[in-house]
């Protein structure tokens, strides 16, 4: 009985092992087949994903392709635009060069202008001095031809006042003397004909031109001795020197001189002989002999040889203009 309930017991439990291992082996056959269809499903999955990464790969690769491309384009098209840029520089080289000589060159002639316009500056500072002292010469000229005029005019009426028959130049002031009066022919010593002439014109003559209002504009006295063409003109030059000179020193000795006027003719009175370089000839121009046997009697004015340069550089300057 007790064998019985042992072996009982132990087939009861061999049934049981083997329902216990059936159910096993179906769980892990059921686990397998789970475990395949996950293992295919990731495959699926993966070969899935792999098919599309694999044709986003290839787009990414076409895309890159037509930005590589691109990109060539690109870096062709920047390097003409470089190559461009190099002659556009290149050109801007040259014309920065040719805008620096242009530059110097301006620079250079403002330089020269501003030497030319400080050159025109003292060339009209010195125009606008010129012409003011052309203005004063002009005035100058005037008050002397004005004064001249009143002197000529003042010595014809004191000599009329005088009863002397001098007669004054109505354009010059000078005053003729026939030398046959003075002197006897061929000498140089005064006569006592010629003394009294003297002693009645000088006095006049002084009282005129010797006045204070004319002491700024008197220059010079000219006693002038000529004759004429007998002889040589050497020795006619010393008689009409000498003639000259001895009438000169009788104007100075004479005593109805006062001391300031003697001491005035000393400063301004001249004598000069002419020889015959000025004769006096007739109408039919034959020699005048007893008209050129003479003694002038002249004055000068102060500026008067440069106020006859003036005049005549004027004359010049019109008949220029006038052809």
């Amino acid at each position: 009985m007790a064998r019985q309930r042992i072996h009982n017991r132990r087939a009861s439990r061999g049934s049981q092992g083997g329902a216990s291992w059936i159910s096993y082996s179906d769980m892990m056959a059921a686990l397998l087949l789970i475990f395949v269809l996950i293992l295919a499903y990731s495959l699926y999955q993966y070969f899935t994903m792999l098919e599309t990464k694999t044709l986003e790969l290839d787009i990414k690769n076409k895309e890159l392709e037509e930005q590589k491309i691109a990109l060539n384009l690109a870096t062709d098209e920047l390097n003409a635009k470089e190559q461009a840029l190099i002659i556009i520089q290149m050109d801007l080289d040259k014309l920065q060069d040719t805008l620096s000589a242009k530059e110097e060159e301006l620079n250079n002639a403002k330089a020269t202008l501003i030497i030319q316009q400080k050159a025109l500056e003292e060339a009209a500072a010195k125009l606008e001095e010129q012409q003011l002292a052309l203005a004063s010469q002009a005035k100058r000229i005037d008050d002397l031809i004005g004064i001249r005029t009143t002197m000529i005019r003042e010595l014809s009426a004191s000599l009329s006042a005088a009863n002397m028959k001098a007669t004054v130049d109505p354009n010059t002031g000078d005053i003729v003397l026939d030398s046959s009066v003075f002197f006897e022919t061929g000498k140089s010593v005064i006569k006592e004909e010629g003394q009294d002439l003297l002693n009645r014109f000088i006095p006049v003559y002084l009282n005129v031109l010797l006045q204070d209002k004319y002491a700024d504009y008197l220059g010079e006295i000219i006693i002038e001795g000529h004759t004429d063409s007998s002889g040589s003109y050497e020795s006619n030059l010393k008689l009409s020197q000498n003639r000259a000179l001895s009438v000169a020193l009788y104007c100075l000795d004479l005593p109805s001189l006062t001391r300031a006027q003697k001491l005035k003719l000393q400063d301004i009175l001249t004598a000069k002989g002419r020889s015959w370089s000025d004769l006096v000839y007739f109408e039919d121009g034959r020699e005048n002999p007893d008209a050129s046997r003479r003694v002038e009697f002249k004055f000068s004015l102060k500026d008067a040889e440069m106020i006859a340069e003036m005049n005549r550089i004027l004359s010049e300057q019109e008949q220029s203009s006038g052809n």
